[in-house]
C-alpha cells in the first residue's frame, strides 16, 4: 500500500471496507450459478406482477446456452441483445457468457442506420430481440441489409401475468409483430426446449472478452469497449462491497429496475449486483413517472439506482404526496452530474439516502461512489472503490501526478478497466497510457480523498443519463439536402443535465422548418439524440484557424447569451 499523500482516501476510508482488497478472478456466469445454489427459490425477477425464482432464471440460462450451442454458436461468436428490461435480458446475458461468446448490447431505440452500423462493426451474426413491432420490425430489416443472419425472437406476451397477457393480446395486438417462421428465425421457447446440459467452455477471466459495450470514449466516435469476465465480475463485487456497508442486507432487498439493462450502469448496479446479493429485481420495461410512483407505493422497493433526471421528475410531480415512497432507503445516482438541489429535494421527499457515483463504459463502469457510512460531500463523486486508484494527471504532459487540490485529468487504474477498444488499437493507445485509463474529464481530489469532476475534455453529451455523440447527430443532420453546415453540442439543462442543441446553416435559398428537420431525423437517430433546440444561422458557423467547425466557439457564444 502506498502512502496516503498519493492516496488521501486511505485515512478516511469506510471502516467496513478494505481498499486494497484483491478479488478472485472467475467467469461471469459463476454469478448466476452461485445464485441458483445460494438463493434457490427466492424471488429473482418481478416483471409486471409475474415472478421468477433464481433457480428458474439460472435453469433457463443453461437451456438457452445449450440452444445456442445447438445452433453452432461457439467461443468468441458475437451475439446481440436488443431487448427492453425483461427477464429475457438476464437469461440471454448469462447464457451467452456460459458458452464463451461475446454479448453485444444494443439500444432498442436505435434507428435502423445505427443498428446497421453497430452490427457491421461488431460482427454480430445473431440477434436476440422481442416481437414488439417498435423493435422487431427494425431488426428484421437488418437480415437483408447487414451481415446479420439469424434472429431469436422472445414472445412478450408469454412473460406477462394473467390477465395482462390476455388484455395485451386483445387490445394492443397492433404492437405485436407477425413473425414469419423460417431458417433465419427462432423462437426463444424453442431454443430453450432442451435439458440444459450445455458443453462447458474454458474461460480465462482476465483475457476473454465477454461484452462489447458501445461508447464514444474520449473522441465521440462510437466504438466497442471490450470488457472481460474479470472486468465485469470485479466491478459488480466492488459495488456490492460498497453498498453493503450498513445500508443493505443480502437476500432481503428489492431493487427497482428502471434504467435500461443494455446500459452499463444498470448492468452492474442493478443486474449483476442483484445476482450476487440475491436481491429481487422489480423490472420495468421502460420509465413512466406515474407507473414508477405506483410501483414504489405498492411493491415497496428499497434500492433505487437512477439517473438525476428521474429523481428530478419525481421531485417535480405535483401529486407526489399521494404515494408512499418511504420504503426507499438507498439510491445510487449515476449517468450524469447530480445537481445538489435535486439530491436534497429527493431526500427530503422520500427519506432515502442518495449518493452520487461516477464511472465510464471503459471501466465497467463504476469507479467512485460517495460512502454511505461517512460524509456524503455535496458536489463530490465520492471515493475510489476497492482496488481502484484515481490519479489527477497534468493535462499538458499527460504523465505527472498532481498533488491534492490541483485540477487535471482524472485517470483510473483498477481491475475493472477495459481490455481496449474492439478493432481500434489507435484509440486504445490514446486512452490507456502507462496502465492508466485517461477519462477525458477534468477533476481534483481533496484532502479527505473525495473526487470532484469539474469539466469534460470530450465533447460527448450526457442527457438523461444517456450518452449522445455530437458527430453521430451531425452526420444524420448532414444527410438532409438543405444543410450546408452543422454543429451539435450539449447545453446545460436543470432537468436533464444537458440537452442536445444543433446550430445549422442552410444552403443558399433553402428553408427548413424545425418540425421538418425533426421528422427527417426520426428514422436516422434515436429519440434521445434528436436535438431539443435548433438555431438556424444565415452566416457561416464559427471555425478554427485551419477551417474546422468550432464547437468550442459556438458554446462560448451560447454562454455569453445567458
Amino acid at each position: 500500500m502506498k502512502n496516503d499523500k498519493l492516496y488521501p482516501w486511505l485515512d478516511n476510508y469506510p471502516e467496513n471496507i478494505t481498499w486494497n482488497k484483491k478479488y478472485e478472478e472467475e467467469p461471469l456466469y459463476n454469478l448466476i450459478d452461485k445464485a441458483k445454489e445460494k438463493y434457490k427459490n427466492l424471488p429473482a425477477v418481478d416483471f409486471m406482477g409475474k415472478k421468477w425464482s433464481w433457480s428458474e432464471i439460472a435453469i433457463l440460462s443453461d437451456k438457452m446456452a445449450k440452444g445456442l450451442q445447438n445452433m453452432g454458436v461457439g467461443k468468441g461468436s458475437k451475439i446481440g441483445i436488443c431487448l427492453p428490461n425483461t427477464p429475457y435480458f438476464i437469461i440471454a446475458y448469462y447464457a451467452i457468457a456460459k458458452i464463451g461468446a461475446v454479448i453485444v448490447n444494443y439500444n432498442p431505440l436505435y434507428a435502423e442506420r445505427e443498428l446497421a452500423n453497430q452490427i457491421e462493426d461488431s460482427e454480430t451474426d445473431i440477434m436476440i430481440t422481442v416481437n414488439l413491432s417498435i423493435i422487431y420490425d427494425k431488426i428484421h430489416k437488418m437480415l437483408s441489409s447487414t451481415r446479420l443472419n439469424h434472429i431469436i425472437v422472445c414472445d412478450f406476451i408469454e412473460i406477462l401475468p394473467f390477465p395482462k397477457n390476455i388484455l395485451f393480446k386483445s387490445f394492443k395486438f397492433r404492437d405485436i409483430s407477425s413473425v414469419k417462421e423460417g431458417k433465419r428465425h427462432s423462437w426463444f421457447h424453442n431454443i430453450v426446449d432442451n435439458d440444459g446440459n450445455y458443453k462447458k467452455v474454458e474461460i480465462n477471466p482476465a483475457e476473454d472478452v465477454v461484452l462489447f459495450q458501445y461508447t464514444g470514449g474520449t473522441t465521440g466516435i462510437p466504438k466497442a469497449a471490450m470488457l472481460t469476465h474479470k472486468n465485469i465480475v470485479t466491478n459488480a463485487k466492488q459495488a456490492y462491497d460498497w453498498c453493503m456497508d450498513g445500508y443493505v442486507a443480502e437476500n432481503q432487498e428489492k431493487m427497482l429496475n428502471i434504467i435500461p439493462l443494455f446500459h452499463v450502469f444498470a448492468m452492474t448496479a442493478v443486474m449483476n449486483m442483484s445476482v450476487i446479493a440475491g436481491f429481487e429485481i422489480i423490472c420495468m420495461p421502460k420509465f413512466d413517472l406515474k407507473d414508477t410512483l405506483k410501483i414504489i407505493d405498492k411493491k415497496k422497493p428499497n434500492l433505487f439506482p437512477a439517473v438525476p433526471a428521474i429523481l428530478s421528475a419525481i421531485n417535480s410531480y405535483p401529486d407526489i404526496h399521494k404515494y408512499n415512497l418511504s420504503s426507499l432507503r438507498f439510491c445510487i445516482s449515476g449517468g450524469a452530474p447530480l445537481p445538489v438541489e435535486v439530491k436534497k429535494s429527493f431526500e427530503e421527499k422520500t427519506g432515502c439516502i442518495v449518493v452520487e457515483g461516477y464511472g465510464l463504459t471503459e471501466s465497467s463502469p463504476v469507479v467512485c461512489v460517495n460512502p454511505v457510512s461517512k460524509e456524503n460531500k455535496e458536489g463530490s463523486i465520492g471515493m475510489p472503490l476497492p482496488d481502484t486508484i484515481i490519479e489527477i494527471i497534468d493535462r499538458e504532459d499527460g504523465v505527472t501526478v498532481l498533488p491534492i487540490g490541483r485540477d487535471g485529468e482524472i485517470c483510473i487504474s483498477g481491475p475493472q478497466v477495459m481490455k481496449g477498444y474492439w478493432n481500434n488499437d489507435e484509440a486504445t493507445k490514446k486512452t490507456i497510457i502507462n496502465g492508466r485509463l485517461h477519462t477525458g474529464d477534468i477533476g481534483k481530489i481533496d484532502e479527505d480523498g473525495y473526487v470532484y469532476v469539474i469539466d469534460r475534455m470530450k465533447d460527448m453529451i450526457i442527457t438523461n443519463g444517456y450518452n449522445v455523440y455530437p458527430r453521430n447527430v451531425e452526420e444524420a443532420i448532414y444527410l438532409h439536402p438543405s444543410v450546408e453546415e452543422c454543429i451539435v453540442a450539449g447545453i446545460p439543462d436543470k432537468a436533464r443535465g444537458e440537452i442536445v442543441k444543433a446550430w445549422i446553416k442552410l444552403k443558399e435559398g433553402r428553408k427548413l422548418p424545425i418540425e421538418d428537420i425533426k421528422e427527417f431525423l426520426k428514422d436516422k437517430i434515436s429519440p434521445m439524440e434528436i436535438p431539443k433546440r435548433f438555431e438556424f444561422r444565415d452566416e457561416a458557423l464559427p471555425k478554427t484557424m485551419i477551417g474546422k467547425l468550432s464547437r468550442k466557439d459556438i458554446l462560448e457564444e451560447e454562454k455569453n447569451k445567458s
